[in-house]
């Protein structure tokens, strides 16, 4: 996969001057696509921006309790909406039409359930943003290749959300970092713009595949994460294992999508560090209970949300035999995922190599 970048020969006009110029800003309604933790965060952030926000909820009833109530009855519960700036909806087709942003943020597994029934023209003239960190499943596709393979969508009007950033701490108002990459370097400016705040800063870039990349591929390391130390391995041994998946991280990244970028760069690093460590991370979570000893459908329904490196870890072993490299934590992961693999001694063999 070659990255896609789109050159410009001036530089984007600020989000300010373009207010200035124009009278409007550059957008005015978004539509978000998924009611979980992570679409309820940002939800929250560009509805403080001011823009007017068309929400989609799968489930009727929710949206019914956030007309009544202001807030999301199943996920961050305790974040409170100003009602004003959202209305809500539970048809795809009638949240998506009149807005001219489209936030898709549903687990990678559901994208085409959710999305299939669109006609193909259902984002002509919209700019999509994915802040899915996952791939879908069945297609081994990344949200931006799923969208311009079904509904033509250029790649220039798509962007992509990354981290390293956790959804409830973006509720409880702490200091947090996102990422923005977009091949059209204006999209991804006007989106920085509106999207900053007090407690929430925004880096740019046009490696859009990239980030795409490590969002999956950090969700796999981090269940491996959350297996060891269901285990009872400690911190020493963690720090050998995220190291080891960093560089796991970049040799995927250097076969499947070159470019020149620094892996060390909070967007690639950082993302994988926090949802390696952080209580806050299903997928660690996911793999801690894994570790202790549940069955992978146990954990499922126990976890009550999806971790998106469950399904990663497939496609991710898939991928890695295509491009003829080897991968050690995520061909771990995978025997243990889905060849019913015993998990102490595949740890164990994985400690051995490690370094």
């Amino acid at each position: 996969m070659v990255l896609r970048v789109k050159r410009f020969s001036f530089e984007p006009l600020s989000f300010l001057h373009q207010i200035l110029l124009t009278g409007r800003l550059p957008f005015s309604s978004l539509a978000v696509i998924g009611a979980g933790s992570w679409a309820t965060a940002l939800t929250k952030i560009f509805s403080d921006s001011g823009l007017s926000v068309r929400w989609w909820f799968h489930r009727a009833e929710d949206a019914t309790h956030f007309q009544q109530f202001y807030h999301n009855p199943r996920y961050l519960t305790d974040v409170n909406f100003e009602g004003k700036q959202i209305s809500v909806h539970t048809d795809i087709a009638q949240t998506i039409g009149p807005a001219d942003l489209v936030l898709i943020a549903v687990p990678s597994a559901y994208v085409d359930a959710v999305l299939k029934n669109l006609p193909e023209n259902a984002f002509d003239g919209k700019c999509v943003i994915s802040s899915i960190k996952g791939i879908l499943p069945d297609q081994l596709q990344l949200v931006t290749d799923y969208l311009t393979e079904k509904f033509k969508v250029k790649q220039e009007k798509m962007a992509v959300i990354g981290g390293p950033c956790h959804a409830e701490e973006v509720a409880l108002e702490k200091q947090s970092y996102l990422t923005v990459a977009s091949p059209d370097l204006m999209l991804a400016q006007n989106l920085k713009e509106v999207m900053q705040s007090r407690f929430i800063s925004v880096a740019t870039s046009a490696d859009i595949d990239g980030l795409e990349w490590a969002a999956v591929l950090k969700n796999v390391y981090a269940i491996a994460c959350g297996v060891c130390h269901g285990l009872g391995f400690g911190d020493n041994f963690q720090a050998v294992l995220v190291s080891n998946a960093m560089q796991e991280m970049q040799l995927f990244l250097k076969h499947h999508a070159p470019c020149d970028r620094d892996t060390l760069a909070s967007a690639y690093l950082g993302d994988l560090l926090v949802t390696a460590y952080s209580t806050f991370s299903r997928n660690r979570t996911f793999g801690n209970m894994v570790g202790r000893g549940y069955g992978i459908k146990a954990a499922q329904v126990e976890l009550g949300m999806v971790a998106e490196g469950y399904f990663a870890i497939q496609g991710l072993y898939k991928l890695r035999e295509k491009l003829g490299i080897h991968l050690p934590i995520a061909e771990a992961m995978y025997a243990i995922m889905y060849q019913q693999a015993p998990v102490k001694e595949t740890i164990g063999s994985l400690r051995t190599i490690l370094h």
